[in-house]
């Protein structure tokens, strides 16, 4: 018996459950970030966990229910990555290391681009999901900014569309910068430091007409 096994027999049921369900969503993880969703077999999954298909069907009604869950499972995985990550600094510095700490967790889990993308068609459930719970998450840390005094003039309804902004920038700047055929690498320094420009000077030195769309 190996170690990992003789960990596994010292588990009780509630325990030993969690664990499987956590295996079949670590192989579910690979097989989607391989094949797609539309490859994603329940036999591919339950081949690569280890697990026979009947125990499948003991924590998922069908393999649609497991693909809508996947993506917000992730997403809650790299909120407790990003926060790990993320100091006692003041607000502005603690953005700059959860933008940093997100390029840290693709290299993680380099199968997470391809599971957000193909989500909205093949798993909408679970995409809406996982931005709710991200934007969620991100508009609570700038209303605590914001009773802090660090962040002045911008309501609730604009922390949320700011919240969708830099969301849709970590995407693009993840394609551009860190996803190639060779895998995904470090994201190039002057990215960050162009993020940290923009959080802590804004773009241009001018405000003209705050009053102007």
């Amino acid at each position: 018996m190996t170690q990992a096994n003789a960990k596994v027999t010292k588990l009780n049921r509630v325990e030993r459950n969690a664990w499987t369900k956590q295996k079949i969503f670590d192989a579910a993880t690979k097989v989607v970030g391989k094949h797609g969703y539309a490859e994603a077999s329940v036999a591919r999954i339950t081949e690569q966990a280890g697990v026979a298909q009947g125990t499948f069907y003991n924590h998922f009604e069908n393999r649609q229910e497991l693909l809508d869950q996947l993506l917000p499972k992730i997403g809650l995985d790299m909120v407790g990555f990003i926060r790990a990550r993320t100091g006692t600094a003041d607000a502005a510095r603690q953005e700059i290391e959860r933008f940093s700490a997100f390029f840290d967790f693709i290299r993680e889990v380099p199968e997470f681009l391809r599971i957000l993308n193909e989500a909205e068609f093949f798993a909408p459930i679970g995409y809406q999901k996982h931005l709710d719970n991200i934007s969620v998450a991100y508009v609570r840390i700038l209303r605590r900014a914001r009773l802090a005094g660090a962040i002045e003039d911008y309501s609730d309804e604009e922390f949320e569309a700011i919240v969708h902004m830099l969301m849709g920038a970590r995407g693009y700047l993840s394609r551009r910068y860190s996803y190639s055929e060779g895998g995904v690498t470090a994201v190039p320094d002057h990215v960050i430091s162009a993020y940290r420009k923009l959080m802590t000077r804004g773009l241009f030195s001018s405000p003209g007409d705050q009053e102007t769309p």
